[in-house]
């Protein structure tokens, strides 16, 4: 017990001074690994494997949101695949000019060419982005680096996927028995539970037939995916996910504590990095994607994978490469970690100062992403459409007002499309999106999306244009009406008070009120 308390205790203190000075938790997590090390704690096998726990975890509720179909996308294919291929190309050139051995540099090579899932999901998902359509570009990119993976997996341990490993595609056969679980656990412990046990499952099986874990149970999340309970099975697992990943996070940093040559060659690959985020711009930009939507996603992928650590530890052991490099791989990863994760926090910021030099570049072409050139004969606006904007946008067509809705997701715009909707793409926190916008048409905005940094840049944005309509939003905790009032809402519901007061009117006005 006392090492868990060295390693939480210390984990909470290195997270907790971070967090003061404006970094992510993570990277004081990563800087006590590194501490605890120095001091002699060395890494047990249980901390190991609570750092798997963490990431299957992860990827299970990733699973949870994933679109199959997403893989196949054009964007993803082409900008995913190419990468993959230059900086595996150029690795082991580099590689094969010092005098290396060629095979090590060529699985060193596409190692460094993955992004690290769990701190790009991490940082979407802090920042409510998963289900944008610059998040879910990411996301699949991420999958598909990870499908590589597998196979590179399987060349440096040795070991070979069995036969039995494609029976993993025949899991959503069995997704009306998950519905069955899911629908019959209604207990919240339940539902915990429940997918905890899935996500383990899913790594359990994915080891039998010598494939990654992780991999296992990203599919057994896949299983559930399109069930309406998910985002509440996710919610469900949030802080236990968040809990384990710290382990993933110390773990790195207490693997080995590098001298100084392996930290100038570790300080040249995080030099490295900025060129990767420069291809991924430039690939994304080609497929026709806007500056904005480029750079937002280069950012989130512009990091060595924790996948690097373990295909380091593959090549030294088959002497393809001296052993400084797993340490070497080591602290570059967990610096592109560091370096990565306060600037994806800042990421539309930093596009807005980049903005008038990173426009240039972008092509013309018809993308989901555009901008909308008109909004027709609209006189109403929605932003998110939700539950809430949905219910909104039902109550001006029932008052045939001419409204439309604009969301972020494509999965939703692709619904609520099928559906009949006026609905086009549109990303609130996306400064040229106002600007776009013909608001002197537009006689009022509700802002119905859920994360409160993104309501008020909302109404800050409209108030710097002189919006002279209506801004209607809601409020979800008690302190957030009077800021938003004060930024400029002229109404603002809270839709838990409010459907407790209307609850308590429609009772006292019906027949039964009367009733003694």
């Amino acid at each position: 017990m006392e090492l868990e308390l060295i390693l939480v205790g210390t984990a909470y203190l290195a997270g907790l001074i971070t967090s003061r000075l404006y970094f992510p938790p993570l990277v004081g997590y990563l800087i006590a690994g590194y501490v605890l090390h120095a001091l002699g704690i060395h890494p047990d096998a249980t901390l190991a494997h609570l750092a798997d726990i963490g990431i299957q975890l992860l990827l299970f509720t990733v699973g949870l949101k994933l679109k199959l179909h997403s893989l196949l996308r054009r964007e993803v294919l082409s900008v995913g695949g190419l990468h993959l291929l230059i900086v595996t190309a150029v690795s082991v050139g580099i590689f094969f000019a010092l005098g290396g051995h060629l095979s090590g540099g060529l699985v060193l090579g596409i190692s460094l060419a993955f992004s690290s899932t769990v701190l790009a999901i991490k940082v979407l998902e802090d920042n409510g982005e998963l289900s944008t359509l610059y998040g879910r570009d990411v996301l699949s990119i991420l999958i598909l680096q990870d499908i590589v993976a597998i196979g590179l997996l399987a060349v440096t341990s040795g070991k070979q996927p069995t036969p039995w490993a494609l029976g993993l595609l025949l899991l959503p056969l069995l997704r009306p028995v998950a519905y069955r679980f899911l629908n019959a656990s209604r207990a919240a412990e339940l539902k915990l539970l429940l997918g905890v046990s899935l996500a383990l499952a899913g790594g359990m099986l994915a080891e039998k037939v010598s494939i990654s874990s992780d991999i296992g149970a990203l599919l057994m999340g896949v299983m559930l995916a399109g069930h309406p309970k998910t985002d509440e099975l996710a919610a469900k697992l949030w802080g236990l996910k968040e809990a384990f990943l710290v382990a993933f996070f110390l773990q790195i940093g207490l693997t080995d504590l590098p001298g100084y040559d392996e930290l100038i060659q570790a300080l040249w690959l995080l030099a490295a990095l900025p060129l990767q985020g420069l291809l991924f711009f430039t690939l994304f930009l080609l497929v026709g994607l806007r500056a904005r939507t480029a750079f937002i996603s280069s950012l989130a992928l512009m990091t060595y994978s924790e996948f690097a650590l373990i295909t380091a530890s593959a090549v030294v052991d088959a002497h393809w490469l001296p052993p400084v490099w797993e340490a070497t791989i080591g602290l570059a990863v967990a610096l592109s970690l560091a370096v990565a994760a306060p600037l994806n926090r800042v990421s539309h910021r930093l596009f807005a100062l980049l903005a008038p030099f990173l426009t240039r570049f972008e092509r013309q072409t018809n993308h989901p992403d555009r901008l909308p050139g008109s909004v027709g004969i609209a006189e109403w606006l929605i932003i998110g459409m939700g539950r809430t904007g949905l219910s909104a946008y039902q109550a001006f067509c029932q008052q045939d007002k001419r409204v439309l809705g604009l969301d972020a997701d494509p999965t939703v715009l692709e619904a609520l499309l099928a559906e009949g909707r006026r609905v086009i793409y549109g990303d609130a926190e996306d400064n040229a999106l106002w600007e776009s916008l013909p608001l002197n048409k537009i006689r009022g905005i509700i802002l119905a999306v859920p994360d409160f940094e993104l309501r008020a840049l909302a109404i800050t944005q409209l108030q710097l244009r002189q919006f002279q309509g209506h801004i209607g939003t809601v409020c979800l905790l008690d302190d957030e009406e009077a800021k938003l009032r004060a930024l400029g809402a002229d109404f603002v519901i809270h839709p838990f008070i409010e459907a407790g007061t209307q609850l308590a009117a429609q009772l006292l006005s019906s027949p039964a009120a009367d009733k003694t």
